[in-house]
């Protein structure tokens, strides 16, 4: 059995999500009976996946009209139109057929694409370009904190351990800092351990119950009678036979598991307003595909995992719900001799929710001609990632000081966002 280390740092303590298999999940009924007891205001919440590895933006969402682009991925490219595999989007952009449950999000329009969209940044190291963006300080190694984390600060609601909260192993680099954040690998298999301070050292608990009698009032004084009332929430749920709402099928992978997860929170009401996730897969070097392969596998998950989410939620907690995507950054506009492609620059991302520009693939792409790529061989970035995800804090969290999310960030916005 292998415990994972997340951080409520604000409160002083550590929790662990122990991860023992089985689909962690949550009951109608038990979201009925929580109605009773709701410890935290409804907030607008904000959904990031990290697409782990390097999305290939231009197989995500094609140029098809672009005959240079043609010429560059002889066995990639593919067309749009009737009988085509690509979803005509406008007349110029061709969403890839694996992101088919997107179409209706992008025609009913809540779902925005940006392309182009990258860091300043040229590295194409995976470590560090995720690094960088998470941090949201592109020429900063040295920055200690994410800039989800400084969002949590900057948002200064009601205290609850389940403000930020990470369905993952550990907690991703756009968490680290001061501020509360949890990383939970599975909700089914959950328990508390006290992280040793100068209120309680050498003190491990086994369970909720154990740790609530055994704290100091110094701790309980620290953290808050209602953080561990929403930890007690969470412990006496029904963990075992949950229903999606409205017919909502997840595929049954990591990031469907997780997405389930944090929809459950969501109808918990118990104070999130920061959920994160992350998908892998994306590093397509080798046996790329068109319809089939490596690409359209992981597309299929992506979407299919987000649509159920968002049909899951339905209704009005849609509203209170903005989910983007992100990833570190492209591969190269030519195809390479494995039928792949390599780390490049630019990509696009995904960003879903009824305050969002939907409908509209925003950004500026050039045409592929080899004088208009970034070193004679990538799609160049022509939107910052922080111009982008800082109007989604803006619009939807309404945090207004861009210069704590993204200190050395002096740009504007583009309208992804409705105003």
């Amino acid at each position: 059995m292998s415990t994972r280390r997340a951080f409520l740092k604000g409160a002083g303590i550590a929790m662990f999500g122990i991860s023992l298999g089985g689909v962690p999940t949550f009951v109608a009924r038990a979201a009925e009976s929580l109605k009773q007891n709701r410890l935290y205001k409804k907030k607008k919440i904000l959904v990031c996946i990290f697409q782990r590895g390097a999305m290939d933006g231009l197989m995500a969402v094609t140029p098809f009209e672009d005959s240079y682009l043609k010429t560059a991925r002889p066995t990639l490219f593919m067309e749009a139109g009737r009988e085509k595999p690509l979803i005509d989007l406008d007349g110029r952009f061709g969403l890839h057929p694996a992101f088919k449950s997107f179409a209706p999000l992008f025609k009913e329009k809540q779902l925005a694409i940006v392309h182009g969209i990258g860091s300043p940044n040229n590295t194409r190291s995976h470590f560090d370009a995720q690094d960088y963006m998470e941090s949201g300080t592109p020429f900063n190694k040295g920055t200690t904190s994410g800039w989800l984390n400084r969002a949590i600060g900057v948002m200064g609601h009601d205290a609850s351990p389940f403000t930020a909260v990470s369905l993952t192993s550990s907690l991703p680099r756009s968490l680290y800092g001061t501020n509360e954040a949890l990383a939970i690998s599975n909700l089914n298999d959950f328990s508390l351990q006290v992280r040793e301070n100068k209120f309680t050292q050498g003190l491990v608990a086994n369970s909720f119950e154990d740790l609530y009698d055994e704290t100091t009032s110094s701790l309980l004084k620290e953290t808050g009678k209602e953080s561990f009332d929403a930890m007690k929430m969470l412990q006496r749920a029904d963990v075992k036979n949950y229903k999606p709402s409205n017919g909502a099928e997840y595929p049954k992978s990591a990031l469907g598991k997780a997405l389930m997860q944090i929809a459950q929170l969501i109808k918990m009401d118990i104070g999130l307003e920061i959920a994160f996730a992350e998908h892998s897969g994306w590093d397509t070097h080798v046996s790329q595909g068109t319809i089939q392969g490596t690409f359209a596998r992981s597309a299929a998950d992506l979407s299919n995992s987000i649509t159920a989410f968002w049909t899951d939620l339905g209704g009005d907690l849609q509203d209170d719900v903005t989910l983007m995507t992100m990833t570190e950054f492209g591969r190269t506009v030519k195809q390479n001799g494995t039928g792949g492609t390599d780390h490049g620059r630019a990509s696009c991302n995904f960003i879903l929710g009824n305050d969002v520009n939907g409908g509209k693939v925003h950004g500026l792409v050039k045409t592929l001609a080899i004088e208009n790529l970034e070193d004679g061989r990538d799609q160049p970035v022509t939107t910052d990632f922080r111009a982008v995800f800082s109007e989604v804090a803006d619009k939807h969290l309404l945090i207004r000081d861009n210069q704590i999310l993204f200190p050395d960030w002096k740009g504007n916005a583009i309208g992804v966002m409705k105003s």
